[in-house]
Formats: C-alpha cells, sequence, structure tokens
C-alpha cells in the first residue's frame, strides 16, 4: 500500500520504516500510527523479509504523540468505537512495533531526539543503534501528564534509579547517546553520516544466520523475559525443537561438513 507519513522499502532479506514528518520531528499522528501497524504487517507477512529496520528522517527519531492530534481532555484516540477492540483494552501502543507477537527481529536506528512514545521503539527492539546526535528523554511530566508504559519499560532496560531520574526530571534533562550506551539501554553510537549504512551491516549480518532460527531464539529471550526461569528455559527448549523440524536445521551441518556457505530457505 502506498504510504504518505512513512517510508517503506525492502531490500534483499531487510525492510526499512522510515518515519518521515520531519517537520513535525516524527510526531506521532493517528494517521501515521495507521501506516506503522500496516507496515509491521506488511513486512511480518512478506516471506521475502526477515529483518526490519526502523529509522526516521530530520533531526528527530520520534517525539512521542503528536500534541496538536490529542483532545483537550487528554483521552486517547480511536479509530473504532471505545473499547469495541481488544487492543484498546492493552496498554497504548502508538507506534510500537508488535514486539510481543512479532516473529522476526527489529532494529531501530535512532537517528536524533527520542522522546515519548519514541522511547517505545529503544526498549522493546531486539537490537538498538544511535547516532552520535541522538538524545533521550521523557516529556510527560513536565506538560501535565504521567509517564506511562514508555518509563514502565525504562525501568526493566535501565538501573532503577536513572530511569526514575529520567522520568521525573522529565524534559529538563537530556540523556546522550554515549550515556545510553554507557548504560546498555543502546548497543552502538554510530557517526551520525552512517547510521543508516551501519543499520544495513548489522542487518546483513543477522541475515547470514538461519532466519527460523533466529526468530525462535529471540521469542526465546522476549518471551521468557515475563516467565520464571525455569518456565523459560522450558519455552526455549520447545522452540529449539520445533526449529529442528525445518530443512534449514539440515542445512546448517551439511553445509558446515561441505565446508561452503549455507542456503536458507526460512522453512
Amino acid at each position: 500500500m502506498p504510504y504518505d507519513s512513512i517510508k517503506y522499502e525492502v531490500e534483499g532479506h531487510t525492510a526499512t520504516v522510515t518515519l518521515n514528518r520531519p517537520e513535525a520531528l516524527n510526531a506521532l499522528s493517528p494517521h501515521m500510527i495507521t501506516e506503522l501497524r500496516a507496515a509491521y504487517a506488511e513486512a511480518e507477512n512478506d516471506d521475502r523479509v526477515w529483518l526490519l529496520i526502523v529509522t526516521a528522517t530530520g533531526r528527530a527519531f520520534c517525539t512521542g504523540a503528536d500534541v496538536k492530534a490529542i483532545p483537550g481532555d487528554g483521552k486517547v484516540l480511536n479509530e473504532r468505537p471505545y473499547l469495541s477492540t481488544y487492543e484498546q483494552w492493552e496498554a497504548p501502543q502508538e507506534g510500537t512495533p508488535p514486539f510481543r507477537t512479532m516473529a522476526k527481529p527489529i532494529l531501530t536506528a535512532v537517528n536524533g531526539i527520542c522522546c515519548g512514545a519514541g522511547l517505545d521503539w529503544v526498549t522493546t527492539s531486539d537490537i538498538v543503534i544511535a547516532s552520535d546526535q541522538a538524545t533521550f528523554f521523557d516529556p510527560h511530566v513536565s506538560i501535565g501528564l504521567v509517564a506511562g508504559r514508555e518509563v514502565v519499560r525504562l525501568a526493566r532496560v535501565l538501573p532503577r534509579s536513572v530511569a526514575l531520574r529520567m522520568a521525573i526530571m522529565g524534559k529538563h534533562e537530556r540523556m546522550s547517546a554515549a550515556r545510553a550506551y554507557e548504560l546498555g539501554m543502546i548497543s552502538e553510537v554510530v557517526e551520525h553520516d552512517r547510521l543508516l549504512e551501519r543499520a544495513h551491516e548489522i542487518a546483513a549480518l543477522v541475515n547470514r544466520n538461519a532466519p527460523l532460527a533466529v526468530r525462535g531464539t529471540r521469542l526465546a529471550i522476549q518471551k521468557g523475559l515475563d516467565l520464571p526461569l525455569h518456565e523459560a528455559e522450558m519455552l526455549a527448549e520447545s522452540f529449539r525443537e520445533r526449529v529442528t523440524r525445518t530443512e534449514d536445521a539440515l542445512e546448517g551441518p551439511k553445509a558446515f561438513v561441505e565446508k561452503r556457505s549455507p542456503e536458507w530457505q526460512a522453512r
């Protein structure tokens, strides 16, 4: 489908979603959220795609919800009648990829200002890299709103005291890319002009691995985080067992013995 608030491109086995409202600092409007959900579904359902990159244009990655689109009463806008769909009973996802139900890995490349709902990509993606010009903060309390799921997720990836400081300092303190890397919130800081190039380099390396094994591994980790250790181990073993029944699981050892690169089929 055609998009106007985002760009969607597929090259090889990698799909790239680019937030493309630079004049609004890539703030999330209801229309943009609709387009993002369609793009995520397109990537997940396309057998050619093994990995999804999310990045943005302009000087911001995403500055959260578009304040101009929020009603005066502060209620969340819904395209369907209130509470008529399951997603409306869940925590608002806004631009977040459906990381709990999506099988394919997500790599986020943060190009600039990242705050509010923009932080959701940082806390839910599988790999996060950032430009050396990127900054992170949460402005909710500075505009009279409770910081909700964004900082609850932050508290799972940052030390408690750091997450609390970010949450209650609001817009008055920003975390640099270097500090985010130091704390483990992102895994790499890249020279600004090389960000997208580096994202594709990492994607290409991931895609050299068996795609179904990659999906099973990320699902084991993502879903296991919400479980006690033993149950998480058993879940991971069930995913491992499923993948052993695929053609790729036979191809890997065969290619190793024949001293050649494996030819993955994602089946």
